[in-house]
């Protein structure tokens, strides 16, 4: 393990500990989150799996009057602001891990889907062509293709890497969903008729195959179980688990108010649900319920870790929520949008998630504060900057499109 020589380290049967000595409380905090970064990256290279927000840590200092707020400050929250639409953002996706990163695209009410570079929130390039606002948006794994659905009665499908609009799907009502298959060969649509669609890219001219059921608008439709099965939520508070093949519901899930975001994890088959303040989740293969959490104010979003360590969540009260996942703590909240948050997920690989809103705005978030990851770096301050002491300073930054 490549640790910094000023950390120390110690390893046990099942268990480990590193320390830093320094003459700044704050220098030592950096220190000490940078090599946690390093020995999860270890881990996971090696195929067994670290914990950070279940860790132990101590401070040790003979100082007097340290200001506790001002450490925590230090390694406050600073999201990256990526501006360029000009009405609310109301669903987002990443793509795959590719050979040249990951990418994130947006959903926005001014019509305008945009691409983006997934770890620094880098405008690419803008998706035009729809004549109404866009209500979800999707790329597949490789990010060589995008699909949007839109308020004009269509679902359209872009080629990701020239931004060239490969097929229009034309629908009978307001499309709200869009999901590719495993393999980019199918997309599902859901909207405001009530009809699930599965199109078969590689035969546009046929005739799609249509799944009914739901007596209310399909507000989220996504692919499951291998691509063998598809969820569905709709404005009559109900999701349904339906089978491909014979078009029928497996099961249906009924709830108290309408259903505001669906995520699925396919590693352990995991559905996140949000409804009202709350925040459940479910099997995939049963939808039987796993656990839920209460927030404190309606929840529109919620996305889970990719290590199942913690979710994130966000909604009418502008704030975004941290959650341990296995004891259901808050961890931490705070705010930086300046409206009602409508979506949010993690990157595939964990370390920043993304969130968007009534105020226009995407908003990149750091998954542990202090570490160096895309345009987050942490650099040393002069006055500071010493063989034993170290600080953190992490400026904040905006990228417009």
């Amino acid at each position: 393990m490549n640790l910094d020589r000023r950390v120390g380290s110690a390893l046990y049967a099942d268990d480990g500990a590193i320390w830093v000595r320094g003459r700044e409380p704050i220098g030592v905090i950096s220190k000490i989150k940078e090599a946690i970064g390093k020995v999860k990256q270890w881990s996971y290279n090696w195929g067994f799996k670290l914990s950070p927000s279940k860790s132990c840590h101590m401070l040790f200092t003979r100082k007097k009057g340290i200001d506790k707020q001002n450490l925590n400050m230090a390694m406050r929250q600073t999201p990256l602001t990526c501006s360029g639409h000009t009405r609310p953002v109301v669903d987002l996706a990443f793509s795959g891990i590719t050979p040249y990163g990951y990418f994130l695209i947006s959903a926005c009410k001014d019509g305008k889907p945009m691409l983006r570079q997934g770890d620094t929130g880098d405008w690419i390039g803008t998706f035009l062509g729809h004549k109404g606002a866009v209500w979800g948006a999707t790329l597949n794994k490789e990010a060589t293709k995008a699909a949007t659905a839109a308020a004009d009665f269509t679902a359209k499908v872009w080629d990701a890497v020239t931004g060239d609009e490969v097929l229009t799907l034309a629908h009978k009502h307001i499309v709200k969903s869009v999901n590719f298959t495993e393999d980019s060969n199918c997309l599902l649509t859901g909207g405001n008729d009530k009809v699930l669609r599965i199109y078969d890219l590689g035969k546009p001219e046929a005739e799609p195959q249509e799944i009914a059921g739901h007596t209310s608008a399909i507000k989220k439709a996504l692919w499951c179980n291998n691509d063998q099965q598809i969820l569905s939520a709709a404005e009559d508070k109900t999701i349904r688990l339906w089978d491909k093949n014979t078009k029928e519901a497996v099961k249906t899930l009924s709830f108290d108010a309408s259903v505001s975001s669906m995520e699925y994890i396919p590693d352990g088959e995991i559905l996140v649900i949000t409804y009202g303040r709350t925040i459940a989740f479910y099997s995939a293969h049963s939808l039987d319920l796993i656990k839920a959490v209460d927030a404190p104010a309606s929840i529109h979003s919620a996305s889970l870790h990719p290590e199942k360590d913690f979710f994130v969540a966000g909604g009418d009260d502008f704030k975004l929520y941290k959650y341990d996942y296995t004891t259901k703590e808050e961890m931490e909240s705070y705010k930086g949008h300046f409206g009602p948050i409508h979506c949010v997920r993690f990157s595939p690989d964990g370390e920043l998630y993304a969130s968007g809103s009534e105020d226009g705005t995407l908003r990149l978030w750091q998954t542990a504060v202090g570490k160096t990851y895309g345009l987050w770096k942490c650099v040393l301050p002069e006055e500071l900057l010493s063989e034993n002491s170290e600080a953190l300073y992490c400026p904040p930054a905006e990228i417009k499109a």
